[in-house]
């Protein structure tokens, strides 16, 4: 991997288009593309594959090893850090038992977030501010600095680990299944995207989706511990409330309006610009938009749980993710997160 490249552009960054701009010219750039693909098929998919998809199986191997190294590590402050605490702070039983996974997920997301928004606002890398940017320069089997393949590291392994956490490490819940997918479509954009030589675009996408994941965890902390104790405690209930309306405006504005006006124009029309054959459009494209898709899912639950909060159909504000009526969920603990014997938490989490 080369050292981190300084990367500048000789024009002006192209002024970010509006939601029509950016859907008459990507879907006039796709069609364009679409007539233009005489020989496409998988005879086409396969050359493109062998030609262009530089991925080393050290790399795949590094990447494994770090997915273990974040399960042990997560076992590990479940363990010795998060569950202490929540013992310590006479959390309520059902709060004890989801503290640990927010906590986790609060000091991973927050770090990578900061890592990106370091390398985009920090440096001379100029994709967030110039999306387009991020197919100048282009070759196929290019050197990834190091300062992003770093950020490619931490985020791969992670949901790496993220699949097996969801499946017997968190609890289960309404959305696990779209949480799922999201996870193994993320893990293939950003394994598809460094193989492929797209890992300017994949950093916006990380800097543009782990904001919101920041402020989610962070507003399900402060829910946990508002009763902790067995009385009620006022700043953590504000910072809750307050958590939750920035959480739902973030979310719109990074993963629905940024996101398409920046990652998903560059991506559609900006690309075919720098890059008139660029390999595989067609595959990272539909990924990007079932990501989209997902956020507008997940968008339309953010949306119903404001509405019934300012209606007053809910008197307190409870975890963000959990929708459904019955209040035990069943979880599924791996071995490094059994129940503890004080009672603090039982076999069935809440």
């Amino acid at each position: 991997m080369a050292a981190a490249a300084t990367i500048t552009g000789l024009e002006a960054p192209e002024p970010m288009p509006s939601y029509a701009q950016m859907l008459q010219r990507s879907w006039a750039s796709a069609l364009a593309a679409a007539r233009g693909c005489g020989d496409c098929g998988w005879g086409l998919a396969r050359r493109g594959l062998l030609e262009h998809a530089h991925l080393a199986a050290p790399e795949l191997l590094l990447a494994a090893l770090c997915a273990l190294g974040w399960t042990a590590l997560r076992s590990v402050a479940t363990a010795r850090l998060f569950r202490p605490l929540a013992k310590r702070c006479r959390l309520q039983p059902r709060d004890a038992a989801r503290l640990p996974e927010s906590a986790w997920k609060l000091l991973f997301y927050l770090g990578c977030w900061s890592y990106c928004a370091y390398l985009l606002l920090g440096t001379r890398y100029p994709f967030f501010h110039d999306p387009p940017s991020v197919f100048y320069d282009w070759r196929s089997g290019m050197a990834v600095p190091w300062d992003i393949a770093t950020a490619y590291l931490l985020q791969g392994s992670f949901y790496c680990h993220s699949v097996y956490a969801t499946l017997y490490m968190d609890t289960w819940r309404k959305d696990s299944v779209v949480m799922l997918l999201h996870h193994v479509v993320t893990l293939l954009l950003i394994a598809s995207s460094y193989a492929f030589r797209y890992h300017n675009v994949g950093l916006l996408v990380f800097f543009l989706h782990d904001v919101s994941d920041v402020q989610l965890e962070f507003t399900k902390l402060n829910i946990y511990f508002k009763a902790r104790g067995g009385a009620y405690h006022r700043l953590h209930g504000l910072v809750a409330n307050l958590g939750c309306l920035s959480f739902c405006f973030c979310w719109f504005w990074f993963r629905l309006y940024w996101f398409p006006l920046k990652v998903l124009y560059a991506t559609c029309h900006s690309s075919l610009q720098s890059v008139p054959d660029i390999p595989y459009y067609f595959f990272f494209n539909t990924l990007l938009l079932l990501l989209t898709v997902m956020n507008i899912y997940w968008f339309m639950y953010i949306v119903a749980f404001a509405a019934k909060v300012l209606t007053g159909q809910m008197r307190e504000l409870e975890d963000l993710r959990e929708y459904d009526t019955l209040e035990a969920q069943t979880a599924k603990p791996c071995k490094a997160e059994k129940p503890l014997r004080n009672g603090l938490v039982k076999d069935k989490l809440f």
